[in-house]
């Protein structure tokens, strides 16, 4: 697949059947909405588009991700809901079967995935656990870890659920489940197999526990919704309403590129204009975009910007023109100069 923008005439919700949607950042934003969200993803369903909700975190259980998105008035039912924990209890079935003893350090979605795949739980190495499964929850401290240093020197198997480094909160950016799991690698010395995005196999999971069909993923993520999707061969969706920014987007390398661009999830709802290469650039709908001496000029509405230096303000095409002009660049070995904070006007 190519490391630059896909176009269609159709809006998404025609040319896919499964949408793969990440949540936070992309359907919430922890407590609060995000923007368009609810309304796009209801459409989307109502114009018969299937979802899967596939996230890293490993803390709640399908019931409780239902409640929350009931919570913001997205309906999903369980069978619609794949967790990093859900995941990385598949990850271990290839392993070690059940009904071994597994040491779960994390909270209930890790506990419910486990005894749902019928393994036996505990918290202690002192039951001499085949294997230990980590997934974050704030519940998870000094002594939990190191019940999972104790098993895994005794010999048990380690199971990551994801390894985000960071965790987005209101105040900033938290201690990831990976943080938490480095901890553990820095005292038993041995590497867990990783669960989660960004590897594919959470993706292969999610669509066929979802029926199979023509997938796209969405989310807000570079390093982890849309390095997954570059892993598994699928479009992906990126949106401004989440952790990623425009600049960070244009930046990214060929295995971070999302094959769409909008701000939100009305992505789903619109055709995305496909890129066409003219003399000494890119046209996206109206945008053009030229670079020159390592910089790159925009011309949208009526008007010419340079990315360079001030932040600016952009047209959703103007965006998806500055990404491919961007990335052939960097493509060529060459570097953006100066590149300022992009701000993404709202469609209307």
């Amino acid at each position: 697949m190519s490391a630059t923008l896909l176009g269609t005439t159709k809006p998404l919700v025609e040319e896919f059947e499964l949408a793969l949607l990440d949540l936070d950042g992309v359907c919430y934003s922890g407590a609060d909405p995000v923007v368009h969200a609810t309304d796009s993803v209801m459409a989307a369903k109502g114009q018969g588009l299937r979802t899967c909700f596939v996230t890293n975190n490993a803390s709640r259980t399908p019931a409780q991700v239902v409640a929350k998105l009931a919570g913001f008035g997205i309906e999903a039912d369980e069978q619609q809901i794949y967790t990093a924990a859900m995941d990385a209890v598949a990850l271990l079935a290839e392993h070690v079967p059940a009904p071994a003893t597994v040491l779960v350090v994390g909270g209930a979605g890790v506990e419910q995935a486990l005894t749902e795949a019928g393994y036996t739980t505990t918290r202690s190495a002192l039951d001499n656990p085949a294997a230990v499964v980590q997934g974050y929850d704030p519940s998870v401290d000094w002594a939990a870890m190191s019940e999972a240093a104790y098993a895994i020197t005794n010999g048990a198997l380690h199971v990551a659920t994801n390894l985000d480094s960071t965790l987005p909160t209101e105040r900033g950016f938290a201690l990831g489940n990976g943080s938490l799991v480095a901890a553990v690698v820095h005292a038993t010395e041995r590497q867990p197999l990783a669960a989660g995005k960004p590897f594919a196999g959470i993706y292969t999971r999610a669509i066929a526990r979802s029926g199979g069909g023509k997938a796209i993923a969405v989310g807000d993520r570079l390093n982890t919704d849309h390095a997954g999707a570059r892993q598994s061969s699928l479009p992906s969706l990126h949106v401004l309403t989440g952790v990623a920014s425009a600049r960070d987007v244009l930046l990214a390398p060929p295995q971070y590129r999302p094959t769409f661009l909008h701000t939100d999830l009305r992505g789903l709802l619109e055709p995305a204009p496909a890129p066409q290469r003219v003399d000494g650039g890119w046209q996206v709908g109206d945008a053009v975009a030229k670079v020159e001496n390592g910089a790159v000029t925009l011309s949208f509405d009526g008007k010419n910007v340079e990315l360079g230096g001030q932040s600016v303000t952009l047209s959703l095409n103007a965006y998806r023109a500055a990404a491919v002009a961007a990335w052939d660049l960097a493509d060529q070995g060459q570097t953006l100069i100066n590149l300022p904070d992009i701000t993404v006007a709202e469609t209307r």
